[in-house]
């Protein structure tokens, strides 16, 4: 039942049911990875059920796809739809300038293809990944696994000469075994705490042979949807400098929450 959910998961929902606003029918829908994402692969599911509405969903990550055909969304591939109209995604971490730390979840390099193949991008989050300076949450690097020990110490040695406050490294592990992404690729996890200058970083870190991708999105998201535990959603627009802010409900009778 909804009243049974914890405060973030409600405002995971409420920031998903809002974004799904922008999903049009016949629209090409990027669809991202992680827990709020998945809420919102649930919202558009029970649109294409109840709604009728047509869409094909061109996932992130393996199990949104799994996600999304068991939901009822048409599944295609990027190169199939070749452009999309948006992509609705969470965030680690965002700034006020709504640039983001993505890829908790390990599956940043296609989020980042697929919110770049797109006319807009949304961000869905709760308030809790709202930060001032990015780099808390630590930034994932995805890289080839051969040589990945000397990507490593490439990456610990550049971070020498970067504006940041930390500068530790760890192969991201799954259980005994290194994590491995959906392009058989592994993830190295910089511990930076703070980043004074994330465009730079960005820009550096992916010129370091043997990196594929960072986690960094910058000027890549267009809105973001921040949910409050309460059911209270504000939307910012960072192209037409809008907040604005709205109330969803938690219905009992919702069908999201059937499987909870």
């Amino acid at each position: 039942m909804t009243f049974d959910l914890s405060p973030i998961d409600k405002a995971k929902f409420a920031a998903a049911k809002r974004a799904a606003d922008y999903v049009e029918d016949g629209m090409r829908v990027g669809l991202g990875t992680g827990s709020t994402a998945a809420w919102l692969v649930k919202c558009l599911g029970e649109m294409v059920r109840n709604d009728g509405l047509r869409i094909k969903g061109v996932p992130t990550s393996s199990r949104t796809a799994q996600l999304a055909r068991e939901a009822g969304i048409e599944v295609i591939s990027l190169d199939e739809a070749k452009w999309l109209d948006l992509t609705i995604d969470g965030a680690d971490e965002y700034d006020s300038n709504l640039n983001l730390i993505k890829g908790g979840g390990g599956a940043h390099l296609q989020e980042k293809i697929v919110a770049t193949a797109s006319d807009q991008m949304v961000v869905i989050a709760d308030i809790g990944k709202q930060v001032e300076t990015l780099g808390a949450f630590p930034l994932p690097v995805e890289v080839i696994p051969f040589g990945w020990q000397t990507t490593k110490t490439l990456l610990e040695e550049t971070l020498i000469g970067m504006d940041v406050l930390g500068r530790m490294t760890t192969l991201r592990m799954n259980g005994d075994h290194p994590f491995i992404t959906d392009e058989g690729n592994h993830i190295i996890d910089l511990h930076l705490n703070r980043i004074g200058n994330a465009r730079q970083l960005s820009l550096v870190l992916n010129q370091i042979p043997g990196v594929v991708e960072n986690g960094l999105f910058i000027d890549i998201c267009d809105v973001i949807v921040i949910g409050h535990g309460d059911g209270r959603v504000e939307v910012r627009d960072i192209n037409h400098g809008t907040v604005e802010e709205s109330q969803i409900e938690f219905l009992e009778t919702d069908n999201l929450f059937s499987d909870l």
